[in-house]
């Protein structure tokens, strides 16, 4: 019989790791793709909770509403565009290949009409780089490049909220509400500070694995720890 490790209380599904979903504003995602240009006005911007970014609630003149992570300088009332032929400016949406290099974007997608997947956290944004051939090459908010299909869209500007993270959390109970609505259990106890019924790396003199951690994909539940399928083990050759 297999240990009670944090794996295997995630996957009982109780309350204390299911997702409060019921406290959720909306999904973020673009309205469905048209070859038409749409004129659109922002009527609220709202915190959704667990995520870090407001939300911007849009209403095209078509009737179709629908919420993107507000940009920096967006406001209630603006008119913002959504289309091909949209003006560049701050909050409108259009394809990547009508956007101009060295333009900040966010929110921009894999694969055009998936709602948007890259840059959308607060501070986050893409730097459009040029063309080759059907795609975009952008730069990532990690600092690597990458090729998009230029039919794909994004939004022009940067998402609110930057600076985010120098706020200081202060106390143990900041940090506890701060995961509870993003569904994730804190605080998370290391394995070899449990004791050895506990956990497979716990017990000892002292807090130690004491053994190689890396264990197989076909490894029973129980012992399923540490570095799982690992393609190699041990410091790189040459490493400092």
């Amino acid at each position: 019989m297999g240990k009670r490790i944090l794996v295997q209380r995630q996957g009982r599904g109780t309350s204390t790791f299911r997702c409060p979903s019921h406290l959720r504003v909306s999904p973020a995602s673009y309205p469905p793709p048209a070859d038409t240009t749409l004129k659109g006005y922002v009527t609220e911007l709202v915190h959704d909770p667990g995520r870090m970014v407001p939300l911007a609630h849009i209403e095209l003149e078509n009737g179709f509403d629908y919420y993107i992570p507000a940009a920096e300088g967006m406001y209630v009332g603006q008119e913002v565009y959504v289309g091909p032929n949209a003006p560049l400016a701050v909050g409108n949406t259009l394809p990547l290949k009508n956007i101009p290099e060295g333009t900040k974007v966010y929110n921009i997608e894999l694969r055009p009409g998936d709602g948007g997947k890259i840059a959308r956290q607060a501070g986050s944004y893409a730097i459009i780089l040029g063309r080759s051939g059907r795609y975009t090459i952008i730069l990532l908010p990690s600092g690597k490049q990458k090729s998009i299909l230029s039919d794909a869209r994004a939004t022009i500007g940067v998402p609110a909220g930057a600076g985010r993270t120098e706020k200081p959390l202060l106390k143990a109970g900041a940090a506890y509400y701060k995961w509870k609505v993003k569904s994730r259990k804190w605080p998370r106890v290391r394995g070899v500070a449990m004791n050895a019924v506990s956990h497979p790396h716990g017990g000892g003199h002292h807090q130690s694995v004491s053994f190689p951690s890396t264990v197989s994909r076909n490894t029973p539940p129980g012992r399923k720890v540490g570095h799982i399928a690992a393609r190699r083990c041990g410091r790189k050759k040459g490493a400092r």
